[in-house]
This record gives C-alpha cells, sequence and structure tokens, in this order.
C-alpha cells in the first residue's frame, strides 16, 4: 500500500518520444565524439563489424528491458523489474548496483564536461572557477526537475536534437568528401580483436537502463515502453554506424589515434568553422546526457526510500511539484562531489560492471514475470522465441563480464558490500513497518 500510495502521487507524463528522446539523450553522450578513433585502431576498416555486433547484443537485452518495462510499471526501472520478481534482497542489490553504475558514470561525464568547456572557455578550464561551473550546470539541472518532470522532459527533448544536429551535419556534408579507398579491407580482422573492439563499443550503447528509472511517470507502459526502446535504438544505431563510415572515408588511416576524430574530419571537409562546430557538439552532448542523468536517476533513490531501504524522507514527494525532490537533492549533491574530486578513470571503474551484471538480473527476471504472469497495465509486450531472447542475451552479457579487470571485480565487490551493509541496518524498520501496516488491515 505504501508503494501503490507513493507511485499515486506521481504524474504520468512521459509519452513514446518523449521517453524514446530520453533514451537517445543518454545514449548517445559524449563517447560518440571519441569512438569512431578507438574502432578504427582496433579494425581499421572493418570497425562497423563492431557496431553491429553491439547493435545486435544490445537488441537481446533491450527486448528483456521492453518485456519486463510492459508487465511492471513503478519507479526504479531494472531495479523494479528484478524486485517483484525475486524479492528485497536481490531487488536492493540491483538497486545499489543500477544507482551505483549511474551515478558514476554521471560524474566521470560531468568530469569530462567540465573539461570540455574549459578548451571553449580557457578562463573556467582548472581550479575553483572549473568546479563552481560544474557545480552550478548540475544545481540547475536538479531544481529543474524539482519543477516538474513535463519541463525537465521537454527540456530533454530540445537537448537531444541540439545534440544531433552537428553529427547529423557532419554525415549529410561529409558523405561528400567520403574515399572508397579509406573504406576498403586489405585483410579480414581476427576474431579476438573484433570481440575486444566490440566489448569496448558496447558501452557507446547504454543508457537506456537509466532512461527506464522513472518507469512510475509514463503513460500507458506496456506499449510505450517497448515502442520508445525500438525507436530509440534503431536510430542509434544507424547514427553510429553512418557516423564511423563519414569518419573513416574520410581520414582514412589518419583516423586511428585521433583524440578528437569528429572534429577533424570537420575540419578537413567544412574548414576550422566545422571543427569548432564539433567540439561545441560535443559540449552540448554532454550537457544534454547530464541533463537526461539527473531526471533519472534520483528516481532510483526516491524507489530505494519507497521501499523502506533508504530513511522515508527520500520517498517524499513535493506538493506542488508532485517531483521527489529530497531524493533529487541528495542524488545531484552525490554527483558534484564524485565530480570535482574524481578522476574520470578512477569513476568510470565502478560503472563498468555494475550495470551489466544489473542487465543479467534483468534477463533472469523477464523468464520470472513471464512464468508468473504479472502484469499490471494492458497486455504485456512479448519478446520473441518464447524463453530464447532472454537466454541469448544473458550469454552475451557472461561473454562481456569476462572482460573485465581483477581491480573492476573488487570494485563492485566493494558495493556489494556496502549494499549489504545498508540492506541490513534497515531491516529492522522494514519489520516494524511491516508489523504496523498488517495491525493497521486487522
Amino acid at each position: 500500500m505504501m508503494r501503490v500510495n507513493a507511485e499515486h502521487s506521481l504524474v504520468r507524463a512521459l509519452g513514446v518520444w518523449g521517453l524514446a528522446a530520453s533514451i537517445v539523450n543518454l545514449t548517445v553522450g559524449g563517447g560518440i565524439f571519441r569512438l569512431p578513433a578507438a574502432a578504427a585502431t582496433a579494425l581499421g576498416p572493418a570497425a562497423p563489424i563492431a557496431y553491429v555486433i553491439c547493435a545486435i547484443a544490445m537488441g537481446l537485452i533491450v527486448l528483456c528491458f521492453a518485456e519486463a518495462g510492459s508487465r511492471v510499471s513503478l519507479t526504479g526501472g531494472l531495479y523494479a523489474y528484478v524486485e517483484v520478481a525475486f524479492g528485497p534482497l536481490v531487488g536492493f542489490l540491483t538497486g545499489v548496483l543500477l544507482w551505483a553504475g549511474i551515478s558514476v558514470a554521471t560524474a566521470a561525464v560531468s568530469s569530462f564536461f567540465a573539461d570540455a568547456l574549459g578548451t571553449l572557455v580557457p578562463a573556467i578550464a582548472t581550479g575553483f572557477a572549473r568546479n563552481v561551473v560544474l557545480s552550478g550546470v548540475l544545481l540547475c539541472f536538479a531544481l529543474l526537475n524539482i519543477a516538474g518532470i513535463r519541463g525537465a522532459s521537454r527540456f530533454v527533448s530540445v537537448m537531444t536534437v541540439a545534440k544531433l544536429l552537428p553529427l547529423l551535419l557532419l554525415i549529410v556534408v561529409g558523405v561528400t568528401a567520403v574515399k572508397g579507398a579509406n573504406l576498403a579491407w586489405t585483410t579480414s580482422p581476427a576474431a579476438g580483436d573484433v570481440a575486444r573492439a566490440s566489448t569496448v563499443l558496447i558501452f557507446a550503447f547504454l543508457g537506456v537502463e537509466s532512461a527506464l528509472v522513472p518507469s512510475g511517470e509514463v503513460r500507458d507502459p506496456s506499449r510505450t515502453v517497448p515502442r520508445a526502446i525500438l525507436i530509440a535504438m534503431i536510430g542509434v544505431t544507424v547514427l553510429y554506424l553512418a557516423v564511423q563510415i563519414v569518419t573513416q572515408g574520410i581520414l582514412g588511416a589518419a583516423l586511428a589515434g585521433q583524440k578528437t576524430p569528429l572534429a577533424e574530419a570537420a575540419d578537413v571537409v567544412i574548414g576550422k568553422s566545422g571543427q569548432m562546430l564539433i567540439l561545441i557538439g560535443s559540449t552540448v552532448s554532454m550537457f544534454g546526457y547530464l541533463s537526461g542523468m539527473i531526471l533519472s536517476a534520483p528516481r532510483m533513490l526516491f524507489a530505494l526510500g519507497r521501499d523502506g531501504f533508504l530513511p522515508a524522507p527520500f520517498a517524499r514527494v513535493h506538493e506542488r511539484y508532485r517531483t521527489p525532490y529530497i531524493a533529487i537533492a541528495v542524488h545531484t549533491v552525490i554527483v558534484i562531489a564524485l565530480a570535482v574530486r574524481g578522476r574520470f578513470e578512477v569513476l568510470v571503474l565502478i560503472a563498468n560492471g555494475t550495470i551489466l551484471l544489473v542487465y543479467a538480473a534483468c534477463c533472469v527476471a523477464v523468464l520470472v514475470l513471464r512464468r508468473r504472469g504479472v502484469q499490471e497495465s494492458g497486455t504485456p509486450f512479448r519478446a520473441p522465441l518464447a524463453g530464447g531472447i532472454p537466454i541469448l542475451a544473458l550469454a552475451v552479457i557472461v561473454w562481456l563480464l569476462t572482460s573485465l579487470t581483477v581491480s573492476e571485480w573488487k570494485a563492485i565487490a566493494i558495493v556489494i558490500g556496502a549494499a549489504l551493509v545498508v540492506y541490513g541496518a534497515s531491516l529492522p524498520s522494514r519489520r516494524a513497518a511491516a508489523v504496523a501496516r498488517a495491525g493497521t488491515t486487522a
């Protein structure tokens, strides 16, 4: 009853295009402005193969997301899906891993955003001024989201369009300068090289899990979630392939090792003005990514507070704006602290494996939800090939997890250990609350 009441106080304002824009916004971050060089370094002209493999892998995974999201419409996204399937302990661990991965990824991109902005405006490149600007931007996003999800969702949609325009311009103008010789294969890539490149590039497709966190604020989730995921993932895959092919076709062997590959390609085709446009576009892209993350991630803390794992104030909803304002404020402060004090390399260390483990839990949860016939509104979406899709997705995730280093597994173990401590500490209060609710019912 506590969960239902908390969910009913939220406004279901996100539709198909709003959710699809959020997914695209959180998927197409700063990485697309660097990825072509990394892919070319690993595979040369054969780099598009890795994008196709990543798209297939993420296609299997997001089909599981779509089915789970159509069956469970509670705020929390993947956390809510797993909690409904397996109960509070596994659900809580999933929620913590999801929130930790999202938070450190947001902090890492925040740090990169500040560095990119400092390149454009040298006066704020380092020191106190950098931290003030970074903190101010994140706090503004927090205030925007506290003021209401409708306005925040519209802002995310606008930022999604703004970040895509420079990329589309490069594709449209750059396709005329593509040289066929730069795309020709001289040798076939080794299977091991393709696997390593795919393992790196899979993280360019992440973001769906963050966009699905505000599930309690989605209209008609059984229809909205699958359609939004399909629209977004097709668009992202086509965009990535086009960017890779155009930049490879323009720069050829010179693409490998470039720090700003898209800007260099734009310089060749358009000139310095094009190079500057791409640099600005990368800043705008990260700006939009951060706006979307501050929209989605705090709902994770709201969901944990709603379910009694965190103190009750985390589940409070603003009387006027109907948003989880305390969760938004706390999350933003944590991200600011991580971004200001942490280095990018350290921050992403935790993010890599945590999200993949959450993906694995969600794939297994789909099989459980389907077997139990769980559905909350409308006819749920069903992934094709019966039970085959979740199993194939799980196999892909296990393959990706084998590439993690010992230090990454240690970081994940620390997060899980801390989560178990919090779970144990919250157990007495949750049991007391359950007894009180049972007494009230009686």
